[in-house]
Order: C-alpha cells, then sequence, then structure tokens
C-alpha cells in the first residue's frame, strides 16, 4: 500500500476519531466519576478501602465500558482505549493513521473527562492510578500488562471477530473489565488503558510516581494480547 492510499480514507478517520473523541470522554466521565463518588464517600464515612468499595468501583467501570462500547459500537468499534487501537492496528483491523488519530482522540478523551469531572465534583481529583504499598514497578507492570491482554482478547474475540454473538460484544468486553478490576483495582487501580491514566494525570500535574508504568504495562498488553489472537488464527 502506498503512502497516499494510508490517507485516502483520512476524511472517514477524522470522523470516527472525533467520535472516539466524544465517546472516551463519555465512558471515562461515567466511570471516573464512579470512582470519584466512592471515593468520595469512603472519605466521608472515614473508611478505607472496602470490598464494597473495590465492587462499586469495577462495577462503574465495567458497565460505563458496557454501555458507552453499546452506543459506539456500531460507528467506531466503541474502542476508548489506545491499547486497543495499538492491538487493532497489529491484527490488520485499522489503518495506521486512523490508530495515530484514535489515539490522539483517546487521550484528549481522557484529559476532556477528567477536566470535566474536576468541576463538577467537589474535593480534589481522587482517580488517579498508583502502584499501592508493597507493589514494585515490576509487578505493576506484569499485572496491567496481564489483565490488558485479557481486555485485547476480549475485544478481538467478540467484536474484531464476525460472528452470531458480536452484537452482544460490549456486554463480554464490560464483563471483561469488571474481572480485572476486581483482581488489579486494590494494587494498580487497573488501568489497562494508558489513555484512563493519563487524562487524570495530565489534569492534576502528574502528583505520583512511576506513571512509565501505565505506558509500558498495557503496551506490552497490547502486543501479547495481540500475537496470541494471531496464533489462535493460524
Amino acid at each position: 500500500m502506498s503512502p497516499a492510499d494510508h490517507f485516502s480514507t483520512l476524511k472517514h478517520d477524522a470522523q470516527a476519531a472525533l467520535l472516539e473523541f466524544i465517546g472516551t470522554t463519555f465512558f471515562l466521565l461515567l466511570g471516573l466519576g464512579g470512582i470519584q463518588a466512592a471515593t468520595g464517600e469512603a472519605i466521608t464515612s472515614s473508611g478505607g478501602s472496602t470490598i464494597e468499595q473495590v465492587l462499586y468501583i469495577s462495577t462503574c467501570m465495567g458497565l460505563s465500558l458496557l454501555v458507552s462500547a453499546w452506543l459506539f459500537f456500531r460507528v467506531t468499534g466503541g474502542l476508548f482505549n489506545p491499547n486497543i487501537s495499538l492491538a487493532l492496528l497489529l491484527v490488520g483491523v485499522i489503518t495506521p493513521v486512523r490508530f495515530v488519530l484514535f489515539c490522539i482522540a483517546q487521550l484528549l478523551g481522557a484529559i476532556a473527562a477528567s477536566g470535566l469531572l474536576l468541576a463538577l465534583t467537589p474535593g480534589p481529583l481522587s482517580v488517579n492510578t498508583f502502584l499501592q504499598q508493597g507493589i514494585n514497578p515490576a509487578q505493576g507492570v506484569f499485572i496491567e500488562m496481564f489483565i490488558t491482554t485479557a481486555l485485547v482478547l476480549a475485544v478481538l474475540m467478540l467484536a474484531a471477530e464476525k460472528h452470531q454473538a458480536t452484537p452482544f460484544a460490549p456486554v463480554g468486553i464490560g464483563l471483561t473489565l469488571f474481572a480485572c478490576h476486581l483482581w488489579a483495582v486494590f494494587y494498580t487501580g487497573a488501568a489497562m488503558n494508558t489513555a484512563r491514566s493519563f487524562g487524570p494525570a495530565a489534569v492534576t500535574g502528574f502528583p505520583y510516581p512511576k506513571h512509565w508504568v501505565y505506558w509500558v504495562g498495557p503496551f506490552l498488553g497490547s502486543i501479547l494480547g495481540a500475537g496470541f489472537y494471531s496464533l489462535l488464527k493460524q
């Protein structure tokens, strides 16, 4: 394919990227809003992290992705995640131009959602991802890698792979996000989405160290998930 061919669908790619920006903002405003509410309630009741809070956060993120993906699925695929975009690029589902535009749109959408949340809710923004005490960067990278791999496989097997259950792909993808949060939210915040970590960090001035974990871990998860999917398709 010549360079000119990559830009032959630029108008459609730009339109899809605009919708990805709106969809990412919608998804993260709902999901991060739930986390902000759960954290605020825990502070108000003088409680720390509890099983109920983990379930609340996991449910908010899982249902937010389910609803948002179902709304935007038939237009852009409802990705809302640069790491999913990377996996789709690696397996040949989207073009390099669309990949770049989607990543920009998703990162900007995450910033917009975080800014809106900061403006709409009282108190400081408490939705940043960071490594909990006792979790070292290597553990954080591998946890993020594995949960991102799970999410990538869910998207590739349920949405990119066309079959009778494809219209219900958002349900399976949302449940995958929910399950991954149940494991990882207590240890890393369960990003599995670089945009999800980057948006709040950018709005709050990167208050926590080792933010690179949320770039490296999900990036490796994209490669691992796409590689495993390619092996399954051989």
